[in-house]
């Protein structure tokens, strides 16, 4: 159990984020600043919790987060950038704005928050943990955006460890797909979730553990490592699974189809012209 610690944690209102603010809430001692862009169901969560509504996808925004927590606590012990968001679609348009919204959210805000912690440190002991996610390591149809902003946290996260001081502890999650809001987050049309999903109390419980005993990487799912080290020996095992997921992004793209076309017909109908 993580006791007798100041937090941040990002992304803290919904999902892994929120299981794990449960659990840190629980912990003797904590005090933590939980941080969403809504947060009222966090609002008087529990006494040693502050809930601080913020949008974290901008340098400001992340300024902020760290200007409220030193007034709180002075010193932060553990940073858990958490928030993150996914889009599920076909890339298949020119969007820079959309585009630019994932990055900012899942990648430069993380990368950005490691460089504003070192600082705050200024050579005392921090743990900053991050969401990465099992995409980060392995592309997935359907998530090109958020595949590629993942593992550009991943890649950042692994050239950072041969640069960071004696002083910080990283500690990265990749969890496989969660059972959480995550799913009507990437898109609002209902879609067949990847395989396997886990529960997200699970993977926060995975992830408190990994943080208390100092572990650089937190992998919830042993399938997912197993299917990992199967997929290196016998990479048609790889694309099987890719051909299966592929499969439900056909099969999404036709449901997307028939809405648009009974949209028409409604508008015909009406004699609206389209």
């Amino acid at each position: 159990m993580i006791e007798s610690k100041t937090i941040v944690l990002t992304g803290a209102s919904s999902g892994i984020g929120f299981e794990v603010l449960k659990l840190l809430a629980k912990g003797k001692g904590n005090r933590i600043l939980a941080v969403a862009r809504h947060v009222d169901n966090i609002r008087g969560f529990a006494d040693n919790v502050t809930a601080f509504p913020c949008d974290i996808s901008t340098k400001e925004g992340v300024d902020r987060v760290f200007e409220k927590a030193e007034e709180l606590f002075g010193k932060i012990d553990l940073f858990y950038a958490n928030a993150g968001f996914p889009y599920y679609e076909e890339f298949n348009y020119t969007d820079w704005d959309r585009i630019d919204a994932i990055f900012r959210t899942n990648t430069i805000s993380p990368i950005y928050t490691y460089a504003r912690y070192i600082k705050h440190l200024d050579g005392r002991e921090g743990i900053l943990a991050y969401t990465v996610s099992a995409i980060g390591e392995m592309a997935m149809p359907g998530y090109a955006l958020y595949s590629s902003s993942k593992f550009a946290l991943n890649g950042f996260q692994q050239a950072i460890r041969l640069e960071k001081p004696d002083n910080l502890q990283i500690t990265c999650l990749y969890p496989v797909a969660t059972d959480t809001n995550f799913f009507k987050v990437a898109n609002p049309v209902e879609f067949e979730k990847p395989f396997p999903v886990q529960k997200p109390a699970h993977v926060a419980k995975k992830m408190v553990e990994g943080i208390e005993a100092g572990k650089a990487i937190v992998s919830p799912c042993g399938l997912f490592g197993f299917a990992k080290v199967l997929m290196g020996v016998v990479p048609p095992v790889r694309t099987v699974y890719w051909n299966m997921e592929k499969a439900k992004l056909e099969r999404f793209k036709k449901k997307l189809e028939k809405i648009a076309e009974e949209v028409r017909d409604e508008i015909k109908e009406h004699g609206l012209g389209i």
